[in-house]
C-alpha cells in the first residue's frame, strides 16, 4: 500500500503570543536543538514514510530555511518522495488562502493524489510525540476502515479542549464532536488522520460544495462521515504526547522532559528526532557552576558561580557569573548577566537580560504564572519583570517607563522598524 504523508503546518499559533510573531507554530524551536515540526518529521521517516507534504502558510521562511530540501531527515529525495512545501498560490479559480484544515487539503489535491497514493496519512505539524505510523496503517488495514483517527485519553477535566469520539466494538467510532461543553468521554482526537484516497477525495468534494462549511476536519469532515456511517475507527496511542498550543502547555512539555524517568526519550537511538542543526563548539560549564536536571545545548557558557535548575537552554546561551535560572527556557543565544535572576520564564531568541535583574518568580502545584520575553529583547539592569508579564520583540531599555514591569502588563517596542 502506497502512503502519503501530509502535515499542516500553516498554524499562526497566536496563543503562543511573541513566540509566533515572527515565525509560524511548527518552526518555533522546542527543546533546546530542535524545532516543533521536527518531531512529525522524524515520525514519519522512522516509519519508513519518505513521500511526505508540508503545506504552509502562516510567516512560513523560517519553516522552509529549516526543512530546505529534507537533508537532516533523509527527505532529499528525487524519485522516491522526498520532501515537497505547499504555500497558498492565486489561480484562476478560486484559490485562496486555506479556509481551515480541509480546505488547505483540498487546495492541494491535484497534488496529493499525483502518483495515486492508496492512503494519505493527514498530521499536524505542531504536536510533540513519538508515534509508529506504520502500527497505525495496519490497524487501519486490519479493520477495513475508511478512516482511521489517532486517539489519547486525556484528563476528563480538560477533555472540552479537544475533539472527543466515542466508540464501541473493536474501537468504531460512534460520535466525534468538536471541543463539547460536556464530553461525553476523554478520548481526544491527537490530530492524525489516516483516509483512502476515494473516501478522502470525496468528502473534501461534498464539503467544498458546503457554503455554511468552516472547511475543517475536526469540525465538518469527520463528524459528517461519522454521521454518514462510513467506517471511522480509533486508533489507541497510550505514548506521550502534547498540543504546545499555549505558552504553559510549551513550557510544560519542556519541564516534562527533565525528570528522572521522561515519557519521551530524546536520547532513544532507536526512535531519532532528527533537525537541521548550527555548527557551534561544545557547551563550556566553568569550575563552581551548579546545574541540575538541565538541558544544556552546543554553545553555551555557563560562567562560575552561575546556577541553571530544571530549565532548557538553547544552542549559545551564556549564564555569567552570580545568574540563576530556574524552570526557565532560553532560546538561541539569550544572555542572562551577572547577578539576575531569571525564574519560570519562556526568553525567545537574543533576549538579554541585564546585571541584577529580577524576571519572574517561583511557583508551585497549579499556578503556573509564566514570564514571557521576545525576540532580540533587552532588559535593563535591575529590572524587576513580575509574574505574568509580557514583553514584545525587539524591546529595548528606552521603551520602558518603569524599572517594574507589573503582573498582566504587555510592554511594546516603541521603534517604527522591527529588527529581522
Amino acid at each position: 500500500m502506497k502512503t502519503r504523508a501530509i502535515i499542516l503546518a500553516g498554524g499562526e499559533g497566536s496563543r503562543l503570543d511573541v513566540l509566533t510573531a515572527k515565525r509560524t507554530k511548527p518552526a518555533v524551536p522546542f527543546a533546546g536543538k530542535y524545532r516543533i515540526i521536527d518531531f512529525t518529521l522524524s515520525n514519519c521517516v522512522n516509519s519508513g514514510l519518505f513521500d511526505v507534504m508540508v503545506l504552509a502558510q502562516y510567516r512560513p521562511h523560517s519553516l522552509i530555511e529549516h526543512i530546505g530540501a529534507g537533508g537532516p531527515w533523509d527527505l532529499n529525495r528525487e524519485f522516491t518522495g522526498g520532501v515537497r512545501i505547499f504555500t497558498p498560490y492565486k489561480a484562476r479559480g478560486s484559490a485562496d488562502w486555506y479556509l481551515g484544515t480541509a480546505d488547505a487539503v483540498q487546495q492541494n489535491f491535484a497534488f496529493i493524489k499525483q502518483g495515486s497514493p492508496d492512503l494519505v496519512l493527514i498530521l499536524s505539524g505542531d504536536h510533540i510525540y513519538s508515534m509508529n505510523y506504520d502500527a497505525l496503517i495496519a490497524f487501519h488495514l486490519d479493520h477495513q476502515a475508511d478512516v482511521t483517527i489517532g486517539t489519547i485519553r486525556v484528563p476528563l477535566e480538560e477533555a472540552s479542549r479537544f475533539g472527543i469520539v466515542s466508540v464501541g466494538h473493536q474501537y468504531r467510532i460512534d460520535s466525534f464532536i468538536e471541543k463539547p461543553e460536556y464530553p461525553p468521554s476523554n478520548l481526544a482526537n491527537m490530530g492524525v488522520y489516516l483516509f483512502n484516497l476515494n473516501v478522502l477525495d470525496k468528502a473534501l468534494l461534498d464539503d467544498l460544495m458546503m457554503e455554511n462549511s468552516s472547511h475543517d476536519f475536526g469540525k465538518d469532515i469527520l463528524p459528517r462521515l461519522v454521521a454518514q456511517g462510513k467506517r471511522l475507527f480509533a486508533f489507541p496511542y497510550t505514548g506521550y504526547w502534547m498540543d504546545v498550543g499555549t505558552v504553559v502547555s510549551y513550557w510544560q512539555a519542556h519541564i516534562d522532559m527533565l525528570g528522572d524517568s521522561p515519557a519521551l526519550h530524546l536520547s532513544d537511538r532507536s526512535w531519532i528526532t532528527h533537525t537541521r542543526t548550527e555548527e557551534r563548539s561544545p557547551s563550556r560549564i566553568m569550575s563552581g557552576a551548579q546545574i541540575a536536571d538541565s538541558m544544556i545545548s552546543n554553545g553555551c557558557l555557563i560562567e562560575s558561580g552561575a546556577r541553571v535548575e530544571r530549565s532548557v537552554l538553547s544552542p549559545g546561551v551564556i549564564v555569567r557569573s552570580g545568574a540563576y535560572v530556574i524552570e526557565s527556557v532560553l532560546l538561541t543565544d539569550c544572555v542572562i548577566e551577572s547577578g539576575a535572576t531569571v525564574q519560570r520564564a519562556i526568553f525567545d531568541k537574543r533576549v538579554r537580560i541585564g546585571v541584577n535583574a529580577q524576571v519572574g518568580a517561583a511557583g508551585s502545584g497549579q499556578n503556573v504564572n509564566l514570564v514571557l520575553v521576545g525576540k532580540n529583547s533587552v532588559l535593563p539592569a535591575n529590572i524587576c519583570v513580575e509574574p505574568g508579564a509580557i514583553i514584545g520583540i525587539d524591546v529595548i531599555p528606552s521603551d520602558l517607563d518603569s524599572d517594574v514591569v507589573r503582573a498582566g502588563e504587555t510592554i511594546q517596542t516603541k521603534r517604527e522598524f522591527y529588527e529581522i
